[in-house]
């Protein structure tokens, strides 16, 4: 062993540690690691920040950018009601996204699938008020065993097909891998529902803020316009979607109030007082078709600035004491809608513009991004932290859907690289406005990405160094003296522990050809020993780094490094164990 490999072996070992450590950040740890490669010579300057432009970095963050582009659209809650409305047990509804997530990873890209469901996720855990760490990670690893199924379902599949192509003149066809890959997602999806409780609930380290900033309380007032989907429904199948989170408290028909029983039947032009949290209250608005304020819409001539609602506190000496909207004639005047109010304490029964203001009273107001901090100033209020208010967002209807089927679309049927669609899908929910600029950089979730981005320099140093070639020998020696399901075994496990260090088509690359080089030293076949390459390679379910859909959740769910193998270790045992009796049986040795 050269000193340069005993360097790099030694940087990636205390990388490790550091990581299963946990008492530093993810992103510092990278980073640090970079700087420690560098430093001694493992990594040249001239490669050092090459993992910036990595199209692994790239496919993630927009990712995440389209996943948020789809749940802003509010097409997951019209989902969801429409399709299991009564489904309320954790378990059940980590079935349905695991099994959905797995089928769908098996014929697009497994990242594309795991980003379609991931709003469904965060609605599930609002439902049932857990964490979305519960669902994300066993979601993240049945995306990896779906895609296992086909030949396009990831990108080890297709590369060890070329490799086949390449020794044996024979590539494997599309469905080749469906026996062994159904047999691994019947067992992975079996495990992932009934051990999920193995994954320690998480809170993601930006959301403490919206946690803090808890109001359940707020008044609204919507209208049933022409069209609406209330129409004709009573009052409990209006209130559906808000899962109890907001309630009717008035109806105001032709200026008369009406008690809003149960089974009132709404009408055109009925006025609705609504009170909640703003989440509730926003899903009665969307699934119901609800116009807010009179549905109209803050201007922006010049069309400089994004449309955004604000949270704020009116200050002791706010000129909005003892006054109303109405009397203010606050959109009028300052191109503002008034769309929520909270007052602590007390229940408001009057129609929303005609509330007069106090001290203390927490207002949502709408207007362009450009003007509101100026205008607070003016109301004498004091903004509460940003977090992200949908109550009277704009939204663009089908746009987010069609976009990310475009971008699955295209790399289902290699038109474009999976880097290529999913960043011109991140660019178009950015010029369709199906996401705000201001929530554009927070979607990205930089920490992640800076994590990325340094460690692929670092991981790359045990291949420019010799080290994969070391292992390589290593394992060649160990096979030799092992029967034959052993050395079908060690080829898996060997491929499972160095994805996290080499992206997943590079450890094909690398561990394919010590493959056949096996089955032909001991006189076997070489099929069983690519598809173990193969399996292994996209099966990395010990860290966030071997697999981008592992990556993706990793800050949605706000897991640690450690989490990873508290799930992923028994279900990487389960693999190797179903996977070489399933690939003898359907890959003969002789």
């Amino acid at each position: 062993m050269t000193t340069q490999q005993i360097l790099a072996f030694t940087v990636i070992g205390l990388m490790m540690a550091a990581f299963v450590w946990g008492r530093i950040r993810y992103d510092v740890v990278a980073m640090c690691s970079l700087l420690m490669a560098i430093a001694l010579g493992v990594v040249p300057f001239s490669v050092a920040f090459s993992g910036f432009s990595d199209e692994i970095v790239i496919i993630v963050g927009s990712a995440l950018v389209v996943s948020a582009g789809v749940a802003r659209s509010g097409l997951v809650e019209a989902a969801v009601q429409r399709f299991v409305p009564q489904l309320s047990s954790v378990r059940g509804q980590l079935a349905v996204l695991v099994i959905v997530v797995t089928l769908l990873s098996a014929f697009v890209k497994n990242i594309g699938a795991l980003a379609i469901m991931i709003p469904v996720a965060f609605q599930f855990a609002r439902r049932s008020n857990v964490s979305a760490s519960v669902f994300l990670m066993p979601m993240a690893f049945g995306a990896l065993i779906g895609g296992l199924m086909t030949q396009v379902g990831t990108s080890p599949n297709i590369v060890v097909s070329r490799v086949r192509a390449e020794m044996v003149g024979e590539r494997f066809s599309m469905f080749d891998f469906t026996p062994v890959g159904a047999t691994l997602a019947v067992v992975g999806i079996i495990y992932l529902v009934v051990f999920y409780r193995l994954v320690p609930e998480r809170t993601r380290e930006t959301a403490s803020t919206d946690e803090a900033i808890e109001i359940r309380n707020y008044v609204s007032e919507a209208a049933v316009a022409k069209g609406s989907a209330a129409v004709g429904k009573t009052v409990t199948d209006l209130v559906k979607p808000a899962e109890g989170g907001a309630m009717v408290t008035s109806i105001v028909r032709a200026d008369h109030r009406v008690t809003p029983l149960p089974d009132s039947v709404l009408a055109e032009g009925d006025v609705l007082v609504l009170e909640g949290n703003p989440h509730a209250l926003d899903a009665i608005v969307t699934s119901g078709k609800l116009k807010l304020s009179s549905d109209r819409s803050p201007l922006d001539k010049e069309r400089s600035s994004e449309i955004e609602s604000i949270e704020a506190v009116i200050g002791q000496r706010s000129p909005l004491i003892d006054t109303s909207a109405q009397r203010l004639a606050m959109f009028d005047r300052y191109n503002v809608n008034l769309l929520a109010v909270s007052r602590h304490g007390e229940r408001i029964k009057e129609r929303l513009g005609e509330i007069r203001f106090r001290f203390g009273d927490v207002i949502v107001l709408q207007g362009q991004s450009n003007v509101l901090p100026t205008l607070l100033r003016e109301f004498g209020c004091l903004p509460l932290a940003k977090r992200t208010i949908m109550l009277g967002s704009v939204r663009r209807g089908l746009i987010p859907l069609f976009i990310l089927i475009a971008a699955i679309g295209t790399t289902a049927f290699g038109l474009l690289p999976v880097s290529i669609a999913f960043f011109a899908g991140a660019v178009a929910m950015v010029v369709f406005r199906a996401i705000p600029l201001g929530e554009v950089y927070t979607a990205i979730d930089g920490p992640i990405l800076i994590m990325l981005a340094t460690l692929i320099p670092v991981s790359d140093a045990l291949r420019a160094t010799g080290g994969t070639d070391l292992i390589a020998q290593w394992l060649t020696h160990i096979a030799h003296q092992l029967p034959p399901f052993g050395a079908l075994g060690l080829i898996l496990m060997a491929a499972m522990a160095v994805t996290p260090f080499l992206n997943n088509a590079a450890t094909v690359l690398v561990m394919a050809p010590i493959a056949t080089s096996f089955a032909s030293t001991l006189g076997f076949r070489p099929e069983a020993f690519l598809m173990a390459v193969a399996i292994g390679a996209g099966c990395d379910f010990l860290t966030p780094i071997g697999h981008q859909c592992n990556t993706l959740v990793m800050g949605p769910g706000g897991y640690r490094f450690s989490d990873y193998p508290r799930l992923g270790l028994p279900l990487s045992v389960i693999i190797v164990l179903t996977a070489v009796p399933a690939l003898m049986l359907f890959w003969p040795l002789k």
